[in-house]
């Protein structure tokens, strides 16, 4: 059996390739960034054909630097930047347009019309989401309705729809000569345009938005055999496709009922593992796919998604200028006791989980002369903290599940600063793994199961080691008081637009 199994982590700001061995460790990796397109206000794009270069750059890459051929891979996973949606034609392999990123908003007029007609949750049961411009949907419906000729090539089945999973499999498998056009559960619950239960697209919601079936992916499992690859990976079985998030949680062995991760990256995402039970939310939640293996029944996963986290201290560094690296954040946040009574709401696109308000914008709250650079670096770090308490609070909630203890990873997990408060709000632990890059891993995971590399689920949880652990340190009285003056500048952040 070949020696190791390889993961491509597709994400919102960078493509890695990623080599890991038996007990899940990093053999080899690398990583290329690719452009961020903002043509207007509210408008977030990438060159999809850029991604796919940046793809194979980084797996060859990876293989020369190792010493590795194809061969020693015994399959290979995919993760992906969820939600971002492209049109592209089937016959030259050619995008129709940008992919419209996730965080992109210019169907905030689309979704306010449709809201209008039947509510914002009039999806929910069907799809577990809001309507809301986060989700591909729209975004289709946007590219269909204002890109010349793309309506009609969708409806011939000329035009390819796909998340980038889809695109990146489609490419992997030989492209315009017969490559493979699918999608994973995980993915396609993302698009607003699949039925939690048949784990099929509802033509309901099809013609609502006026999407032609033609154009869309198969659906597959998340841990599968989908097909070999060719170049760079010739005859290298794909096996794994999992969103973003669910490859954390899944690398994250969050395999159980209860158990719960949070992502802390460009933006943070909390899922919590529900089993077998897709819970509607009530609280602001998203009901998704968790995974899939192979004809297993699927696990179903809360979620709660905070659009601004690192982008928030990106935004300190390179709009503000208050910082030359990510990360000084810490150093710059520990010159000061607390934060001042200082407090900032990054809803730079609106407030996603738990308010779901498009009409929220960034606002910094509590300044006084006192207030100074260290301040506002500390109520940066704290932010995405208190965001990850709303929804910790809403799964709570939704679940009557109390989370004993969160497992992180991402970008940010390295900041103690960052996390022990994030400890202390919660009043739990917090868990950081040996192994941090998970999102990586659980795609590689889902890949190596497909083909026997690793023989159970079991053989995840055995690998998965604690890293570091935080206890919680802070008086209730003071969590209280911090969690009331946050709540009182969410307040003072909605309403802002319209």
């Amino acid at each position: 059996m070949a020696s190791y199994v390889g993961a491509i982590d597709q994400g919102t700001t960078s493509t890695r390739f990623i080599v890991f061995d038996r007990a899940g460790k990093i053999i080899a990796q690398a990583q290329r960034e690719h452009e961020q397109i903002y043509p207007r206000p509210g408008f977030v794009e990438h060159d999809a054909s850029e991604i796919w270069r940046n793809t194979r750059l980084v797996i060859a890459q990876v293989l020369a630097s190792a010493g590795l051929t194809a061969r020693d891979l015994a399959a290979i996973g995919i993760t992906n930047q969820r939600e971002t949606t492209l049109l592209w034609d089937r016959r030259t392999g050619a995008p129709l347009y940008n992919a419209l990123v996730w965080q992109d908003t210019r169907t905030d007029a689309l979704m306010a019309e449709f809201a209008k007609a039947g509510g914002k949750d009039r999806l929910r049961q069907a799809t577990g989401l809001p309507l809301t411009t986060y989700f591909s949907s729209l975004k289709l419906k946007w590219l269909l309705d204002n890109i010349a000729g793309a309506r009609a090539a969708a409806q011939s089945g000329d035009a390819l729809f796909g998340t980038i999973d889809t695109w990146l499999v489609w490419n992997l498998t030989g492209g315009a000569n017969g490559g493979r056009h699918i999608t994973d559960v995980t993915n396609a619950s993302r698009t607003q345009l699949m039925h939690l239960r048949t784990l099929d697209w509802d033509q309901t919601i099809l013609d609502l938005f006026g999407i032609p079936r033609a154009c869309l992916p198969e659906i597959v499992a998340s841990s599968e055999k989908f097909g070999v690859a060719r170049e760079p990976l010739a005859d290298v079985q794909i096996s794994g496709i999992l969103g973003d998030q669910q490859a954390a949680l899944f690398g994250q062995a969050c395999l159980k009922p209860g158990e719960a991760k949070n992502t802390y990256g460009t933006g943070c995402f909390l899922l919590m593992n529900t089993g077998k039970t897709p819970y509607s939310s009530t609280h602001g939640l998203l009901t998704t796919l968790a995974y899939k293996l192979g004809r297993a029944p699927p696990v179903y996963a809360l979620e709660g998604s905070i659009a601004i986290a690192g982008a928030l201290v990106q935004w300190l560094r390179d709009n503000l200028q208050l910082i030359s690296t990510s990360a000084e954040i810490e150093t710059l946040a520990r010159s000061v006791d607390d934060n001042g009574d200082v407090y900032i709401v990054p809803a730079f696109s609106g407030l996603y989980a738990p308010h779901w308000r498009e009409d929220a914008r960034g606002v910094i709250c509590g300044l006084t002369r006192f207030a100074g650079r260290g301040h506002i670096a500390r109520a940066a770090l704290e932010a995405t903290a208190f965001q990850t308490r709303e929804i910790i609070t809403a799964m709570s909630a939704d679940s009557g599940v109390l989370i004993r203890e969160l497992r992180v990873d991402g970008g940010m997990v390295v900041n103690d600063l960052l996390m022990q408060f994030q400890s202390d709000l919660l009043d739990v632990p917090v868990v950081r793994p040996q192994l941090t890059e998970t999102t990586a891993l659980g795609a590689a995971y889902a890949a190596g199961l497909a083909v026997g590399y690793w023989a159970s689920p079991q053989d995840i949880s055995n690998n998965w080691a604690v890293g570091h652990r935080w206890h919680p340190q802070m008086g209730q009285g003071r969590r209280a008081q911090l969690n009331a003056a946050w709540d009182k500048a969410v307040a003072r952040s909605l309403g802002w637009v319209g």
